[in-house]
């Protein structure tokens, strides 16, 4: 396209250029009559002869290729329209009172692929990554900010595992109108944090709220300075959550290890957003619906809403999620309900028809969802985000629960301003998240799986003597490896069994690989260790330092410790909580 032509083509709106194809009921990319026609002329073709003999007339060539070069340019999608190709033969003549038939350029509808992604349940923000990467992928990598928070996080996205997110909404104020909420010189703290778990069968999702005021002790980080050098910044004990973020320069890996720290769920990866992100994202996609059973004036957040229902979008949904003086016990685990609430309706409105249908505001929405976020490198990438995106909408809404990690007051205080974790109740919780086990009712995917690996431990078992295992580390503690190996030797007489060292790739999970001939073998190893059927992996032996073939035992993250049972738990804790799919009123 020339100068000219791309000066006129910038005003137009991608979203514009979709129209609805009245024949199939589906958007379609098209140019309108007017758009602009490349200026740069094709080869020269011989003039084809009618069948008289006589050459067509000039005019005649020219309407068809200016024809032909306008449905270059819609089946392009409005770029730079190249130069005809040249014919490989002469073309043959046209038999008299018959049009020479055109062969129909097929081009899947790329609305049809936007909806085909975001068809079905999706969660926060990511969706708008899935619902517009397509429409023009190189210009959204620009937009996403990636963070080297270095081993905090994995390096990639699979989709065939179990997953964790960790979202973090920052408090930094940055851009115009944000100065009146709160410390204008805030250099962004983990303000709003949420632990999002998808399990590996995508039948259910737990978004696990943790309150800024938790006190925790935030571990040593390492972290990436400007210059791309590495500083180690000191932990803390005994401070609030928070503070993991921003304070003396941690960045998100800190949070990440801090949440680790505090639950033993390991996040994957982070996405960090700031104030702006509520107000372009509720703005994009024309405001969310909330619900309230009283009517707020919030002098401190600026929140002006009458009882019922009503629709927000920029200032004041930010006002929405940020107030804390107008629910309940005007603290922040009120709050936190308020913002659970607001989120699910903001997926909801994400997923519905209304957005999907909308080419304006799938457009919108990319740009403000991809401009809005920050991650860690192994996500960093629009496809691979959009592929985060993909695995979520398999999600059904009813499906994620928003849970808050069970806390009680800090009993050090006179004045109750920060909380701790409930011993009581909160391991179960985190428990419950680490084994994969919905907090809402599922029909499990794989029941004769599940049922076949009940049976894996019923039968006969070999006496402890005769067990020959290899153990590997594969994502516990250090020295996990040895202290199983002296564990089984010295307390339960395993004593043909050998330390492997390291695994090839960390699992999350301890497994169990035996050959058929080992099965007696197996099962009387899964019952010295308290193993479950699924820890138990049918499959071959591998020779062991003598030569001679053993089972291979391989320490996952959920290995806890020699002698402590690894039987997973079956059912989630009862514990407070919503799901996405439900429309609740902030009280």
């Amino acid at each position: 396209m020339d100068a000219q032509g791309r000066g006129r083509a910038d005003n137009i709106d991608p979203a514009d250029q979709w129209v609805l194809n009245p024949n199939t009921g589906e958007y379609e990319l098209r140019l309108s009559p007017s758009a602009p026609q490349s200026s740069v002329p094709g080869p020269r073709r011989a003039k084809p002869r009618a069948p008289g003999g006589a050459a067509r007339g000039r005019g005649d060539a020219a309407a068809r290729e200016n024809r032909e070069t306008r449905e270059m340019g819609q089946v392009r999608g409005g770029g730079n329209v190249p130069p005809q190709r040249r014919r490989r033969a002469a073309e043959p003549e046209t038999p008299p009172g018959r049009r020479a038939a055109r062969r129909p350029v097929k081009k899947k509808s790329k609305a049809k692929k936007v909806l085909a992604w975001t068809a079905g349940g999706t969660a926060f923000v990511l969706v708008a990554i899935g619902t517009a990467g397509y429409l023009y992928l190189k210009h959204l990598e620009g937009n996403v900010t990636t963070t080297d928070v270095g081993d905090a996080a994995k390096d990639g996205f699979s989709k065939d595992d179990a997953f964790n997110i960790l979202i973090i909404g920052t408090d930094k104020r940055t851009g115009k109108g944000n100065e009146g909420y709160g410390d204008s010189g805030s250099v962004g703290h983990a303000d709003t944090n949420i632990l999002l778990h998808v399990a590996k069968d995508r039948t259910n999702a737990t978004a696990l709220s943790i309150p800024r005021d938790l006190i925790v002790n935030v571990p040593d980080c390492e972290t990436t300075q400007a210059d791309d050098t590495k500083k180690v910044i000191p932990g803390t004990d005994g401070v609030r959550f928070n503070t993991s973020l921003g304070q003396e320069g941690r960045d998100p890996g800190c949070t990440m290890r801090t949440v680790k720290e505090v639950t033993g769920i390991e996040p994957d990866h982070f996405m960090m957003v700031d104030f702006n992100a509520v107000k372009t994202l509720t703005t994009a996609v024309g405001g969310v619906d909330v619900c309230l059973k009283h009517a707020v004036k919030d002098k401190d957040s600026h929140l002006d809403l009458p009882a019922g229902p009503s629709k927000i979008e920029g200032e004041q949904a930010l006002a929405f999620v940020r107030t804390r003086h107008s629910w309940g016990n005007q603290g922040d685990l009120d709050r936190i309900k308020v913002q659970q609430q607001f989120m699910a309706s903001l997926m909801r409105k994400m997923s519905s028809s209304d957005t999907l249908t909308s080419p304006t505001k799938l457009v919108k929405l990319a740009e403000a969802a991809t401009k809005a976020l920050t991650v860690d490198k192994g996500i960093g990438s629009v496809s691979t985000l959009k592929d985060v995106a993909l695995e979520l909408k398999k999600v059904p809404p009813k499906n994620i629960s928003f849970v808050t990690v069970p806390v009680v007051d800090n009993p050090t205080e006179k004045v109750h301003a920060t909380v701790v974790v409930d011993k009581t109740k909160a391991p179960s919780v985190f428990d419950a998240i680490r084994s994969d086990v919905s907090f809402t009712e599922v029909k499990k995917k794989e029941k004769a799986a599940k049922d076949a690996a009940a049976a894996r431990l019923k039968g006969t078992r070999s006496e402890p003597s005769e067990v020959r295992v290899r153990i590997l580390n594969g994502g516990a503690e250090a020295g996990s490896a040895q202290e199983t190996l002296q564990w089984l030797q010295t307390e339960e007489g395993v004593l043909k069994s050998e330390n492997a060292g390291n695994a090839p790739a960390e699992l999350g999970r301890t497994t169990l690989e035996y050959a058929p001939d080992q099965a007696s073998q197996a099962r009387e190893l899964a019952a010295l260790m308290g193993l479950p059927g699924t820890a138990l992996k049918p499959g071959k032996s591998v020779t062991n330092s003598q030569g001679v073939p053993a089972m291979t035992l391989t320490l996952g993250k959920d290995f806890k410790g020699a002698g402590i049972p690894l039987t997973a738990p079956t059912k989630a804790p009862e514990v407070d909580k919503s799901t996405a799919d439900k429309v609740q009123c902030a009280s």
